[in-house]
C-alpha cells in the first residue's frame, strides 16, 4: 500500500526551498501562514486520503476500466465517492483565487499534492489535472459573466473540465482541424468530434465544463483561425441550476495501455442540432487562450512521472526485503540494491526539480514586480525539462520496479506493471517529448541567445563550489562529478546554438539528447543543493539518520547517474551529417 513520502517533501519544502521565506512575505500568501505548520498539516491531510481512500482504487481502476454505453460513461468503483471527497476537501482548486471557490495556496502545495494523487493512481489523478486546467483558461480569458458562473463550481469539485484539442486529422498539428463553430446570438453552435478527452464524462460531479477548440466559418487558415468555447455538458440557467442537456455526448471510450479507469473519450459535439457554447478569450486567438494552461499542464505531467515512479519504487522496495533468494532478502544482492538505490536517487532528483521550479511558477506570478519577468523565462525554460526528462525517467524507474521482482513483476497480480503501463502514456501527450525537447531548444534557449541558460548554469556552479567545500567525502565527489558535467553541458548548449542557427534538422535530431542531459544535469544539481542542507542539519544533530540518507544518495546520484551526461553530449557533438544522410527510404 501507498504511502506518502512526506518526511521528503517536507523537507524539501521547509528546509531547501524555504518557503515561508520565500514566499510566506508576498501579497497574496501573506495571510496564509506559509511555513513549517501549514505544510505538515496539508501533507499529513493529503497523504491520508492519498493511502485510505485513492490508493486502493488503482487496481480497481485498472481492473474494471471505464466504458461508455449509449451516450453515457461508466467509472470504476469507487471513483465518483473519491473525486467528490477531493472537491470537499478543498483540494481542486488548493491554488485557485479564494473569491474564486480556491484556497489560494502557493504551487507547491498544490505540486506535491499532485504528486500523491498520481502515486496512489494516475488514472485517478488525471480528473483534478484536467479541472483545475480547465479553471486556468477560464480565470485568463472569460468574460466576467462566464466566470461567475463557472469558475467557483470547478474550483470547489462540484463541477469538473475537460480539455478538447485533438482530432483524428489534428494531432500535435492543429492548423487542420474540422470542428466547427457557429455563431448565435450571445452563444456558438458547435459542431464536430474530438478524440482523446480525458474524463471527458462521467457522472462523479454535477456538471462537466468542457473547454472546445473549433473553427469559425470566416476563420484564417492554419492554427491562427482557432477559437476556443466553453461548452458545458448541462446548461447552466441564470440563477446558477442545472437546466437542459447540451448536444454533447461521449461517442466511446479509448482502450488504453494503461490508466484504464480514466474515461478518455470520444466525444461528438452538435449531433442533434448543435451543442451550445460560450466564447473564451476573442476569436481566432483561442490556441493562445488554451496554451495559458500549459506550463501547469506540463508541470503536472512531469509529477506524473515522479508519482508512478515513487509508486513503483515503494512496491519493489517492500517486495525485495520480503523475497528470499540465496538464503537472504534479495534486498540484499548487489544488482537489486544498484536497482533501488538507482530508483530512489532518480526520483529524489526529478523531486526536487519540480518542487523548485513549482516556487519560480508563483514567483513568476505573484513576487516582485521586477523580478517576475525573469522568473517567467527560467519557468519558461525549466518546463519542458520537467515534462521531458521527469517522464522519460518515469518509465525507466517503473521498468526497474518490474525488474526488481523478477518473473512476479512480469505478471499482473502483484500490481508492478500497472505502474509501467500507466506511466508510458506521460512522454506522449501534452506535447510529446520531442516537441518538447524541440520546443527547449528553438525557443526557450535561443530565444535570449541562451542567457536565461547561462545565469542557470552559474547557479550551479556556485553549487558545485560549495560541495568543493564539504567535510562529506561523498559531497566532493558529487561537486566533482557535477563540475565536469556542467563544463561538458556549457559546450553543448554553445554547439547546439550553433546548430539552431546554421542547420535546423541536425539540432531537431539532437534536442533530445540536449534535453536528457540537461535534466540529469539539473536533478544533480538539486541533488547537490538538498545534501548541502542535510549536511548542515546533520552537524547540528538533526534527523541523523534521515540526512545521512540524503547525501549517501546524492554521492549515489554524482557517482552512477551523472555520467549519463558525458553520454548524451557524446551523441550530439559527434553527430555530423549521420542523420541527415540516412535515407528515408532505409526505414
Amino acid at each position: 500500500m501507498y504511502s506518502a513520502p512526506t518526511d521528503d517533501m517536507q523537507f524539501l519544502i521547509d528546509d531547501v526551498l524555504t518557503v515561508e521565506q520565500r514566499l510566506g512575505g508576498l501579497p497574496r500568501f501573506s495571510d496564509m501562514g506559509v511555513g513549517v505548520d501549514l505544510t505538515t498539516a496539508l501533507l499529513d491531510e493529503a497523504a491520508k486520503l492519498g493511502a485510505d481512500m485513492v490508493s486502493p482504487l488503482r487496481r480497481v481502476g485498472d481492473s474494471h476500466p471505464a466504458t461508455c454505453t449509449a451516450g453515457k460513461v461508466s467509472i470504476p468503483p469507487g471513483y465518483a465517492e473519491a473525486i467528490q471527497a477531493l472537491g470537499a476537501g478543498g483540494w481542486v482548486g488548493i491554488c485557485a483565487d479564494v473569491e474564486a471557490g480556491g484556497q489560494g495556496l502557493p504551487e507547491i502545495y498544490g505540486t506535491a499534492a499532485c504528486e500523491i494523487w498520481n502515486s496512489a493512481d494516475m488514472a485517478f489523478a488525471l480528473e483534478p489535472f484536467l479541472s483545475s486546467g480547465a479553471a486556468l483558461a477560464i480565470k485568463a480569458h472569460a468574460s466576467d459573466s462566464l466566470k461567475a458562473r463557472y469558475l467557483e463550481k470547478i474550483n470547489t469539485g462540484e463541477w469538473s473540465g475537460t480539455m478538447n484539442l485533438t482530432e483524428s486529422g489534428a494531432g500535435s498539428d492543429l492548423g487542420p482541424m474540422k470542428t466547427r463553430a457557429e455563431r448565435h446570438g450571445d452563444h456558438y453552435k458547435i459542431f464536430g468530434q474530438k478524440i482523446y478527452i480525458t474524463w471527458g464524462d462521467h457522472d462523479a460531479t454535477e456538471n462537466i465544463i468542457h473547454l472546445v477548440l473549433a473553427r469559425l466559418p470566416d476563420a484564417p487558415a492554419g492554427s491562427k483561425g482557432i477559437s476556443l468555447f466553453l461548452v458545458p455538458k448541462f446548461l447552466v440557467n441564470d440563477d446558477g441550476s442545472l437546466g437542459e442537456r447540451n448536444d454533447a455526448f461521449p461517442v466511446s471510450t479509448e482502450h488504453k495501455l494503461g490508466i484504464h479507469g480514466s474515461p478518455t473519450c470520444v466525444m461528438a459535439y452538435g449531433d442533434n442540432g448543435g451543442a451550445i457554447g460560450y466564447l473564451v478569450g476573442e476569436e481566432n486567438n483561442g490556441l493562445a487562450c488554451m496554451f495559458t494552461m500549459m506550463n501547469e499542464a506540463r508541470l503536472k505531467v512531469g509529477l506524473q512521472g515522479i508519482g508512478a515512479s515513487e509508486g513503483a519504487y515503494q512496491k519493489a522496495v517492500a517486495y525485495a526485503r520480503e523475497r528470499v533468494q540465496g538464503g537472504v532478502a534479495i534486498i540484499e544482492h548487489a544488482d537489486v540494491k544498484r536497482m533501488l538505490t538507482t530508483m530512489r536517487a532518480l526520483i529524489e532528483g526529478m523531486r526536487a526539480l519540480a518542487y523548485t521550479e513549482a516556487v519560480t511558477m508563483d514567483l513568476a506570478h505573484y513576487g516582485d514586480a521586477d523580478e517576475r519577468s525573469e522568473q517567467q523565462r527560467r519557468i519558461d525554460l525549466m518546463i519542458p525539462v520537467i515534462k521531458g526528462w521527469c517522464t522519460e525517467v518515469g518509465l525507466e524507474v517503473t521498468s526497474l520496479g518490474v525488474q526488481v521482482h523478477g518473473g512476479m513483476g512480469y505478471v499482473e497480480e502483484t500490481g508492478a506493471a500497472q505502474f509501467l503501463r500507466d506511466v508510458r502514456i506521460t512522454p506522449i501527450y501534452e506535447g510529446t517529448n520531442g516537441i518538447q525537447a524541440a520546443d527547449l531548444v528553438n525557443r526557450k534557449v535561443a530565444r535570449d541567445g541562451g542567457a536565461t541558460m547561462e545565469a542557470i548554469q552559474a547557479e550551479i556552479k556556485t553549487t558545485v563550489n560549495d560541495l568543493a567545500s564539504s567535510g562529506n567525502r561523498g559531497l566532493q565527489g558529487l561537486g566533482s562529478a557535477l563540475s565536469k558535467a556542467l563544463a561538458v553541458h556549457v559546450q553543448t548548449t554553445q554547439a547546439v546554438l550553433a546548430m539552431a542557427a546554421d542547420d535546423r534538422f541536425n539540432a531537431l535530431g539532437g534536442a533530445f539528447d540536449y534535453m536528457m542531459q540537461t535534466g540529469y544535469l539539473f536533478g544533480g544539481w538539486h541533488l547537490g543543493r538538498s545534501a548541502l542542507v542535510a549536511e548542515s542539519l546533520h552537524a547540528e544533530g538533526e534527523r541523523t539518520a534521515f540526512c545521512e540518507r540524503k547525501m549517501a544518495t546524492a554521492a549515489f546520484y554524482g557517482a552512477r547517474i551523472l555520467p549519463r551526461c558525458d553520454a548524451h553530449a557524446g551523441a550530439i557533438n559527434q553527430a555530423d551529417s549521420t542523420l541527415t544522410d540516412f535515407a528515408v527510404d532505409w526505414l
